[in-house]
């Protein structure tokens, strides 16, 4: 049997357009291309037979149990019909029978070896082995597609002419990230069979993610006029509208795919992200939860849902839906960070040091994670009573994170400045101006935190007012609002917020408000934490008063009163410890920056009174290392 094209065998291979969703959708039938001559062995004589040919039909209207049964009746009545076997190989592929459909081929091969056909059969089993979740599988990644591009070029070399086997190299290119040599091959379908549909839904994939939005529109607009049943190609210029901000548009086209595929879990999970643009949440988890359940093991649609929680304010159910995701991609390294985030937002702590660490586990490259985990330890410097976590294993683990990430990214200022700020925290002196200027807007967040760390407030909020001012969407202002009420910059929190009520859109006004309110909330546990730490104090209970004293500045570090009772009480209940002596004085410090109304006499005094400090803590350190000899 030749290299005859079977039933629009690229329907098949165009599902790699979503491998990245780790799902494989419905194709839609193509039109046939034209008749080559059949240029290897023939295994048998005579016609195909009315089996095969009704299969390929069934093949082309998507119905491929259906077109199975009767390729399977087909090689019953002849075990060496090829064209049976190679189409019941395709009609299993299908089905993500992956091993089954390789048996077919290899069975194929044995009879007709020169077969192109059963060699871009063998392509596709090796691709679609490549969205599965199995780690054993993706470790050997490389080994699979250089399977895959080996088979497509023994097809090539069998039949040149052959459109399906350029179209399979294409798709082994684009997965591989060879964009442009994908192109170049799916370009060359398009010009063996210049009606070739999944060609130019191919090329059109491929455009897309060159960020050429035009040229991919123009693609799969000729893709859907060459065939309109074509799920894919009404898949990927959903995307292109998508990308323009035309949700309603995109919509559309993803309800014409889904109508022609209604199992397809990247169209359910693209419906679900429309919807949120929309706003209409509810809408958008339905198609999140319909996107898991066809696969379960798709990280997207839990970070979609998650997106929603965290929106409402439902921390702990984004937790739990991440969590869920976890169990079935236990390697995920977004998953585990925004489960790091949300702790973070929690206050756990602990927690979300554990899944910082768990992530650079995984992606000791990742600046998001390193920042995430010098953060944790900036909260847990200002809510823990004792500063002794400090030369903690976990403390001691970040150093060496941080570090193995700065080798690998030795440019990044945000990762030096992450370095700087764990520095500080610590203890030792750091000059932030060695490090470098922030140039863009995470940089100087990054920066601001830095200063913070170092109780510099006015530069802190200097370079947060800069960033606040640079972003216009809700979204962004959101996110900027929530990181600085995160590590308690209550001013740039309220700041954000309220350049949100600005902006119009569907439940802004609702989530400014509640942010607000978030913030409101934070000063006044800080006040009701000094009056207690107070009150406590009069009574000479200064080790209570110390954990509320701490629990307000944990609340609003720009509490000045805060600052000062905590280091008076520190003097009265250390007052010959050296260690504690220096905090009062850091914290007296903290007090002279945020409280600018101090009359000037009262402000001599208290510096005066902290050289005293530091001149006693020498002493004592002095003493204390005389008898340790």
């Amino acid at each position: 049997m030749g290299s005859r094209k079977l039933f629009g065998l690229t329907q098949i291979t165009a599902a790699t357009l979503v491998l990245a969703f780790c799902i494989a959708p419905d194709a839609a039938p193509r039109v046939k291309a034209k008749p080559k001559a059949d240029t290897t062995t023939k295994v048998y004589k005579g016609t195909i037979s009315r089996q095969v040919q009704s299969a390929e039909k069934l093949m082309a209207s998507g119905k491929y149990n259906e077109a199975a049964e009767l390729f399977h009746e087909a090689l019953n009545q002849n075990p060496k019909d090829v064209a049976a076997r190679v189409g019941y190989g395709m009609a299993c592929v299908k089905q993500f029978q992956i091993d089954r459909a390789g048996e077919e081929f290899d069975k194929a091969l044995n009879l007709d070896p020169k077969n192109a056909l059963a060699h871009c059969g063998k392509a596709l089993c090796a691709v679609y082995k490549l969205q599965s979740s199995s780690t054993t599988i993706q470790k050997n990644r490389s080994s699979y597609l250089s399977l895959a591009e080996k088979e497509c070029q023994t097809a090539i070399e069998i039949d040149p002419q052959l459109p399906e086997a350029h179209y399979t190299l294409g798709q082994v290119y684009k997965e591989e990230g060879n964009l442009d040599k994908a192109a170049r091959a799916f370009e060359g379908a398009t010009k063996l069979e210049p009606k070739y549909s999944d060609a130019f839904t191919g090329l059109g994939t491929v455009k897309l993610l060159q960020n050429s939005v035009e040229e991919a529109e123009s693609n799969f607009k000729q893709a859907i006029s060459l065939n309109t049943g074509n799920s894919t190609a009404h898949y990927g210029l959903a995307q292109v509208m998508l990308r323009k901000g035309l949700t309603d548009e995109a919509i559309s086209e993803l309800n014409t795919s889904l109508y022609q595929n209604r199992n397809s879990a990247p169209v359910h999970y693209s419906l679900g992200k429309a919807y949120e643009t929309q706003g209409n949440t509810v809408a958008a988890v339905k198609e999140y939860q319909e996107a898991i359940r066809i696969k379960p093991e798709n990280p997207s649609a839990y970070l979609g849902i998650a997106n929603i929680r965290e929106a409402r304010g439902d921390i702990e159910h984004a937790i739990a839906e991440l969590r869920s995701g976890l169990e079935l991609c236990p390697n995920n390294a977004e998953l585990t960070l925004r489960i790091a985030n949300d702790s973070l937002k929690l206050e756990k702590l602990d927690d979300a040091i554990k899944s910082y660490e768990n992530v650079l586990s995984v992606a000791p490259k990742s600046t998001a994670a390193v920042e995430g985990l010098t953060r944790a330890f900036y909260l847990k410097t200002q809510k823990e009573t004792s500063s002794a976590f400090l030369s903690s294993n976990d403390f001691e683990q970040a150093e060496r994170s941080l570090a193995r990430a700065i080798k690998m990214n030795p440019n990044s200022l945000q990762l030096r400045l992450a370095q700087a700020k764990l520095r500080s925290l610590s203890g030792k002196p750091v000059d932030l101006t060695q490090i470098g200027t922030p140039t863009n807007d995470p940089e100087r967040i990054s920066y601001a935190e830095a200063l913070l760390a170092q109780n510099r407030f006015d530069e802190a909020s200097a370079q947060m007012n800069t960033v606040i001012a640079n972003v216009t969407r809700a979204k962004d202002l959101f996110a900027v609002g929530d990181l600085s009420l995160t590590i308690k910059d209550l001013n740039s929190a309220e700041a954000a917020y309220k350049k949100a009520q600005t902006v119009e859109g569907e439940g802004v006004a609702e989530r400014a408000e509640r942010g607000l309110a978030a913030v409101a909330k934070a000063r006044e546990t800080s006040k009701q934490s000094v009056t207690l730490g107070e009150d406590l104090a009069r009574r000479k209970q200064y080790a209570s008063a110390i954990d509320q004293f701490k629990t307000a500045i944990f609340n609003d570090p720009r509490q000045a009163d805060a600052r000062n009772d905590l280091a008076e009480s520190l003097e009265r209940l250390y007052g010959n410890s050296p260690k504690d002596l220096r905090e009062a004085m850091k914290q007296y410090r903290a007090y002279l920056t945020l409280n600018t109304n101090i009359p000037v006499k009262d402000r001599e005094k208290l510096e005066k009174h902290i050289v005293k400090l530091d001149s006693k803590a020498f002493k004592l350190e002095q003493k204390n290392r005389i008898a340790k000899k």
